[in-house]
């Protein structure tokens, strides 16, 4: 029985693996998925995950409770070699070990793009996994607690003010979503003043959201400017030394919250830790049909898809590759589970060709935009189309029923604003035994707490 080994439980290896299970006869080959987490993140709910408007596990499929008749393997590739069909695993536990297969899958996914830039590493929160969502919702909450004890001023103000890095979706939706939450937030606590609470956003680039039309992207400008954003174009972060930022237009202000989406990077493995094809970015040379290689030289039995890959984008046709999204990934992911039961089975593999349906994004609550060729839709129906599209595509009824009735539970009594920072410390109350005196545990920085787990695949 052959052995269908899928690098990564992301978007497209999660719904390889699924759809796989679905379709394969008995006893004609088993599939293996091995990532680092024990999930696949949904990404486009972590911007609500921020808000507590979605609930962190809801965010997170199970690959145990839906990958039913896949061997799951909790660890991390760290080696492919193909050559001899081979990759290198390290278990969450115990001595790395080899692990033979006879066709390879890599859907490792990408990585958050980091820039030598000083502070960043040392202060910084990404947002691209559910961890990095609650720390950033956590310390929001929290820092409005500790201002409401400070008397007005510098630290107070630092405090209270929020720094996303990055224009494209993950951080114009996240910043528009946590400003949502902190507009709301404040009027809970009358020891602080609004005018106190900021928001910044820098883009390097001339403009945010390169997916909506330039016209479309002015407009999301002025809406989050208009709540009391303040939205930087055309300027790169300097230096984020000790929370305070300095951009290249000039501007300089102390943040204590700084959450980094500046793009994604190759992943590691990928990169560096194979004998697969890479193109001049680190990502995976790999045709139309989703094998690993080139028109004149297929790589046999090795299949990619997702943000490791360079997909051929046939709709557009000018010889680019796809985007790194969702919309792409789950598609690939899917079409790749269809190619490899043809191929298994002597059959006919297709090309994957999508053309887009539109663009929506949420700017925060009862607020959004969608674009699809001419047409355009702001404001209160962006913002339901969004969250109709997302509880749609979200996989599995399960998970759709739970975001729903969250959704619902709010629309009623509200989002929840209990920050649950403390559970970074869980040791901290039993050590001390309450005893405000006994100071044994030092805080520790926000950010390892939101990298529990390597990169290199999931």
């Amino acid at each position: 029985m052959r052995t269908i080994l899928v690098v990564g439980g992301g978007y497209a290896g999660f719904y390889t693996a699924w759809k796989l299970e679905k379709k394969l006869r008995r006893g004609e080959a088993r599939v293996i998925v091995i990532d680092p987490r024990p999930y696949m993140t949904y990404q486009p709910f972590l911007p609500e995950v921020l808000a507590g408007s979605v609930e962190a596990r809801h965010a997170a499929v199970s690959q145990r409770r839906h990958l039913k008749k896949t061997k799951i393997i909790s660890g991390t590739v760290v080696k492919i070699d193909h050559a001899s069909r081979s990759v290198t695993v390290r278990p969450a536990e115990g001595p790395e070990y080899a692990l033979a297969y006879d066709t390879i899958v890599v859907t490792a996914g990408a990585v958050t793009r980091k820039l030598a830039i000083p502070g960043v590493v040392e202060q910084a929160i990404g947002l691209k996994h559910v961890e990095e969502a609650v720390a950033i919702r956590d310390q929001l909450l929290t820092a409005f607690d500790r201002a409401s004890t400070l008397p007005p001023g510098p630290r107070r103000r630092r405090l209270l003010t929020v720094t996303f890095v990055g224009g494209g979706f993950s951080g114009v939706e996240g910043f528009g979503e946590l400003l949502s939450l902190a507009t709301a937030l404040v009027k809970k606590y009358p020891e602080l003043d609004p005018a106190e609470v900021g928001f910044h956003l820098v883009e390097a680039r001339d403009r945010i959201l390169p997916e909506v039309s330039e016209k479309q992207g002015r407009w999301v400008v002025r809406a989050l400017e208009k709540r009391g954003g303040h939205v930087h174009l055309g300027a790169l972060v300097r230096s984020a030394q000790d929370g305070h930022v300095v951009l290249s237009t000039g501007v300089e202000f102390d943040s204590d919250l700084i959450v980094w989406t500046a793009g994604n990077a190759a992943n590691p493995m990928v990169h560096n830790r194979t004998d697969l094809p890479i193109d001049a970015r680190g990502l995976l040379v790999v045709r139309a049909d989703l094998r690993v290689g080139t028109a004149d030289a297929p790589v046999p039995d090795a299949w990619g898809a997702g943000d490791d890959a360079a997909v051929p984008d046939l709709a557009l046709g000018d010889g680019t590759a796809t985007v790194p999204n969702a919309q792409h990934a789950v598609r690939q992911g899917k079409l790749l589970a269809r190619n490899l039961l043809a191929d298994l089975r002597g059959g006919r593999v297709r090309e994957y060709v999508h053309h887009s349906l539109g663009t929506v994004a949420t700017l925060g609550l009862g607020i959004g935009i969608f674009e699809w060729r001419g047409l355009v839709v702001k404001g209160f129906p962006a913002w339901l189309m969004h969250r109709g599209y997302h509880v749609l595509a979200v996989p599995s009824w399960e998970r759709k029923f739970r975001v729903l009735a969250i959704w619902l539970i709010a629309a009623v009594f509200g989002r929840d604003i209990v920050s649950l920072a403390s559970v970074q410390h869980p040791r901290h109350a039993f050590v001390t035994g309450g005893d405000p005196a006994v100071l044994t545990i030092a805080p520790e920085p926000v950010t390892d707490a939101a990298e529990p787990l390597p990169d290199f695949v999931g």
